[in-house]
């Protein structure tokens, strides 16, 4: 395996029908009747509202579980790779070791402290019939169920080391080895280059790679149709999409 280091986004996963998140269809754009993508994607949200929670997260994200990789992911399946994706779409296409350093939909881990490791298990989301979906009341209690959220006086209320919680890192909630955060900075400073696909530099771990890239003086490239100017010498830009550079690679190699 080659010590390129490959760092992706969304852009990514376009091409397998999964919409970007800050784009016009995007997850962290399209909200809940009552909440911002911001307000529902928390810690807080599930402890205090455990059911609107879930069923804002079924509805978001778990119904892209059947969704296939595209060429990009297959490409990428023999890579040493960090992706900010959830969608699992990496670990479908072959690649059995990549960090998926903000979680996957296809797993669950036990609801605790978030600095406590866990092994994520399998969210077997075939357990909730896609009819269920038609009605938030029958989806909502069955989502409560299937994640061991019980009521106290008539309050749905998680339990910490019985309830689940999707494998998911929330907007308030840390990077941890959960997340495989110290694996995925080792990564980084050992990496001979790193080539960013298909992000908007809008999350903390690509600025803490390109921090770690500008410090170690590596060569950097960005993928993307329309991609983020930044201010460092040692950058090449291909304005395409993942799918793209990687056919260009394959033509290359």
């Amino acid at each position: 395996m080659s010590n390129e280091l490959y760092i992706t986004g969304a852009g990514v996963s376009a091409s397998s029908g999964i919409p970007t998140f800050r784009g016009n269809d995007g997850f962290w754009t399209i909200g809940s009747k009552n909440y911002t993508p911001q307000e529902m994607a928390t810690r807080s949200m599930y402890e205090n509202n455990p059911g609107d929670f879930l069923l804002w997260y079924f509805k978001r994200f778990a119904s892209y579980r059947s969704v296939k990789p595209n060429p990009a992911h297959y490409w990428l399946s023999d890579k040493m790779l960090i992706t900010q994706n959830i969608d699992g779409l990496d670990g479908k296409a072959g690649n059995k070791d990549y960090i998926s350093i903000h979680g996957r939909l296809d797993k669950v881990v036990y609801y605790d402290d978030e600095m406590k490791y866990q092994v994520p298990f399998d969210a077997e989301w075939n357990e909730i019939n896609i009819e269920d979906s038609l009605d938030n009341i029958i989806l909502k209690n069955k989502l409560l169920k299937k994640f061991n959220i019980q009521l106290i006086n008539n309050i749905p209320v998680p339990k910490r080391g019985k309830s689940l919680k999707p494998y998911v890192l929330l907007f308030d909630e840390m990077y941890t080895d959960l997340y495989r955060i110290t694996e995925a900075e080792n990564w980084m400073k050992n990496a001979s280059k790193i080539i960013f696909m298909g992000t908007s530099f809008s999350v903390n771990i690509t600025s803490i790679a390109l921090r770690i890239a500008i410090s170690r003086g590596l060569d950097v490239d960005i993928v993307d149709p329309e991609p983020i100017k930044l201010d460092y010498e040692n950058i090449e830009y291909f304005n395409m999409t993942a799918v793209e550079y990687c056919n260009m690679r394959n033509l290359k190699s």
